[in-house]
């Protein structure tokens, strides 16, 4: 018995990093599995990889692409069961030299993707009458103020206020909303960070860590089963952090 035996899943930004991690997880504990990302090339790649998982273009921006991808899936599978809210982008700038432009391209990934996906999502199993599981990935960035950061983390502290708003509001329905918030992950959008490319930034990155690594996709993934399985059914409105116990 798999811990996500016969559920739907759909996961963004699942092309590759957390996203391709949880996808594997999900299979792996008998989901099916529906992967979307603009990475087309990658997405076909890690789908044709897992066990019952598809890979579909999906623009988070688009409420007309969110529209059809939901109702395509519902054709398909009956329901969705559990969305994972993972696509996003980063910006590091300071404060007074990001543009008007910055701001609102991710914005537009990062708050406008989430409020469309929960929404449309919501609206489905609304409809369904059997309840699911939405999973926003927010960051430690939502949690507290990130130099560096204006743009990225007021998206994130958005992400978790609107699970709350969600999980007030749903929860009628059997829906549970809830965040997670990673951090120091080595994912491919992290790739470029000092704190992950040279070696004496990674050691004095480590060293406010906890546990003294960094943390990799699986550590995010496993949280999402969590959330994404039945064994969290008592759980919503809330922030799980997941940051090997960082401290300043």
């Amino acid at each position: 018995m798999g811990r996500l035996d016969g559920k739907v899943t759909l996961i963004t930004g699942g092309a590759r990093g957390q996203g391709a991690e949880e996808a594997r997880l999900f299979a792996s504990e008998g989901a099916t599995v529906i992967i979307t990302d603009v990475l087309d090339e990658e997405g076909r790649a890690c789908a044709a990889d897992i066990p019952r998982t598809t890979y579909l273009h999906l623009d988070v921006r688009s409420e007309a692409a969110w529209e059809e991808i939901v109702a395509g899936v519902i054709r398909t599978h009956g329901r969705v069961d559990v969305l994972v809210n993972n696509a996003g982008i980063d910006l590091a700038k300071r404060f007074e030299l990001t543009t008007l432009d910055d701001w609102e391209r991710v914005v537009a990934v990062n708050q406008t993707g989430v409020f469309l996906g929960m929404r449309t999502v919501g609206r489905a199993m609304i409809s369904a009458g059997t309840g699911g599981s939405i999973i926003n990935v927010s960051s430690v960035a939502g949690m507290e103020g990130v130099r560096g950061r204006a743009a990225y983390g007021s998206t994130k502290w958005a992400v978790r206020g609107i699970t709350k708003v969600g999980a007030l509001e749903w929860g009628e329905h059997g829906i549970r909303v809830n965040s997670i918030h990673p951090g120091f992950i080595e994912t491919p959008m992290t790739a470029d960070l000092k704190a992950f490319k040279d070696p004496e930034t990674r050691v004095r990155a480590e060293k406010v860590v906890s546990l003294r690594r960094m943390g990799q996709p699986l550590d995010i993934a496993w949280m999402a089963l969590f959330l994404a399985s039945d064994e969290s059914s008592y759980c919503t409105g809330q922030e799980f952090v997941v940051d090997g116990g960082v401290h300043h």
